[in-house]
């Protein structure tokens, strides 16, 4: 396995790689790996070759969010990836990715401007802008999202097509804790009494799909009960819960098709989002 900090190296690999024929598969991090990513890590093994990026995007950080103190250890996710067959990791520095007189961004407008679009407003042009210079740099033939981040996939997906990228964009399950905590590289800053805390998220989750297995399809009545669900726990302040169409991200009265019922809540200082998606098909 090798470890790249520059983009030409990167290219030269993937250019051999290609010239023999093997396929690319694609997983995009932040590093501080988890099982979260190496769910992403084995399915990407149906390439012949697998590439993953870690680099703490400060485009897609917020000026009070935690760009300094997000947790790092290339050491640790290095060893995870060569325990999972990882062929490359592309490792840059911010000045790599970013010239010092940078000024070229991607934006999208609808699908970015709810859910944590409205929260952290600059995000989602950060993450468009960084996946799609990642996406120039590694030319994959397949790219995995984890569908935690639900809202980040429907707008990369949305990205691919509107921009015609080469690239075949493969959404996979969220991966859980036993006890039912999404895994989630900000799980670390939560102290024991904020880790029992944060269970309120999947269990309100849980709550959720059981007034739905009763009948009900009015979204306000599902987002009330799940909100007072999350209010009995003290530690928990919710950004966000919402019910939007799953392709659109726009708010829908009744659960209709396939809808995403999202949530972004802090636990302490941490914030955490969580979601699940109900097919209505009737």
């Amino acid at each position: 396995m090798k470890i790249v900090k520059k983009i030409e190296e990167v290219k030269s690999y993937i250019k051999a790689w290609k010239t023999e024929g093997d396929t690319v598969g694609f997983v995009l991090t932040m590093g501080y790996l988890h099982e979260g990513h190496q769910s992403l890590i084995n399915r990407a093994a149906e390439n012949d070759r697998i590439v993953v990026s870690i680099f703490v995007n400060p485009m897609q950080f917020g000026p009070k969010e935690d760009l300094a103190s997000y947790p790092r250890d290339l050491d640790r996710d290095s060893k995870l990836c060569e325990e999972n067959g990882v062929d490359l990791i592309f490792y840059p520095e911010p000045e790599e990715m970013y010239a010092p007189d940078f000024c070229s961004y991607v934006d999208m407008s609808v699908l970015t401007e709810e859910l944590c679009g409205q929260s952290r407003p600059v995000h989602f042009r950060g993450v468009c802008t960084v996946v799609s210079k990642l996406f120039n740099i590694v030319t994959p033939d397949r790219a995995y999202f984890g569908e935690k981040d639900a809202q980040q996939l429907a707008i990369i997906r949305r990205m691919v097509r509107d921009l015609n990228f080469n690239v075949e964009i493969i959404g996979c399950p969220i991966i859980r804790e036993k006890d039912g905590l999404a895994k989630s590289s900000r799980n670390t800053y939560l102290s024991k009494e904020e880790r029992k805390a944060a269970l309120v998220l999947s269990r309100s989750i849980e709550h959720g799909k059981k007034i739905l297995q009763q009948g009900e399809r009015n979204a306000a009545v599902l987002i009330d009960a799940m909100k007072d669900y999350i209010a009995t726990e003290p530690l928990a302040r919710i950004d966000y819960l919402k019910a939007v169409d799953a392709f659109s991200m726009q708010p829908v009265d009744e659960l209709k098709g396939a809808t995403l019922v999202a949530m972004a809540v802090f636990i302490g200082k941490t914030r955490l989002i969580d979601n699940f998606v109900f097919e209505n098909n009737i």
